[in-house]
């Protein structure tokens, strides 16, 4: 059973939650900049993460799972959130360039028909960001928080979801080393910085990019020219996720 929205509201307007919402926002930006001109969509309840992206970005829509309910957003302006099927998304095809799942795979019901929706609705070559509670680390446990609920995940797991899917694991990232303890949200940039050099598997998430690969079949007779993309490297983890906006990079190499 899905968390409601009017929980996940909640505990992201407490100390705890807008620590985890800045830690997640960071790898954001790390893998995708500022999103100028590209079409987002976020999948499950992403609201907290994807403010900083509206304004750069050419289209943000966010898809809450009927499950869940909906909230408007964002806050005074038009409307972009809808609830929706997480089974069938109310989009066309190929629409969207980078999708971000967040709350969405660890409560689904049917998760192979999620990500198949997921894949029809990326455009090619277009990318998703799927966070998720990591199997191993504290805040699965945590069931005062939208955390500790559902079914969380090791790498391994998440990297057969997406291939099943059709996706190929691009880069890979981990995020929410701070134990879910309300009284340590205040020094959670500190403890994320040690901790992510000290204790890397006990993080709270990980964070797993995927690309939708397409191939087309060359003429007969014909020479095809193969081009591998080449990823740059992560830039050093900005302090801010305000600090970050407007740089480039990718998550970790799977």
């Amino acid at each position: 059973m899905r968390r409601d929205v009017l929980e996940l509201r909640a505990f992201y307007a407490t100390a705890l939650g807008r620590a985890a919402r800045d830690m997640v926002v960071r790898q954001l930006v790390e893998a995708w900049g500022d999103a100028r001109g590209l079409d987002l969509l976020g999948l499950g309840y992403t609201s907290p993460f994807l403010d900083l992206f509206r304004a750069r970005a050419r289209r943000v829509v966010l898809a809450m799972p009927a499950a869940q309910g909906v909230e408007t957003w964002p806050m005074g302006g038009a409307n972009l959130a809808c609830l929706a099927d997480e089974t069938a998304l109310p989009f066309p095809g190929a629409l969207f360039d980078r999708v971000l799942i967040m709350h969405g795979l660890e409560e689904a019901q049917a998760l192979s028909a999620l990500m198949d929706e997921v894949h029809r609705v990326l455009s090619p070559s277009g990318r998703v960001i799927i966070a998720t509670v990591n199997r191993n680390g504290l805040w699965a446990g945590a069931e005062g928080t939208p955390y500790g609920h559902g079914r969380p995940f090791t790498r391994a797991q998440l990297e057969a979801t997406v291939r099943d899917a059709g996706l190929e694991p691009l880069a890979w990232s981990r995020a929410l080393y701070t134990p879910p303890w309300p009284p340590l949200a205040p020094y959670a940039e500190m403890i994320e910085q040690t901790a992510s050099r000290l204790i890397a598997p006990a993080s709270g998430l990980i964070l797993l990019e995927a690309v939708k690969q397409t191939f087309a079949i060359r003429p007969k007779g014909s020479r095809a020219r193969v081009v591998s993309p080449v990823l740059r490297p992560s830039p050093a983890m900005p302090k801010t996720a305000k600090d970050a906006l407007g740089n480039g990079g990718v998550l970790r190499h799977t």
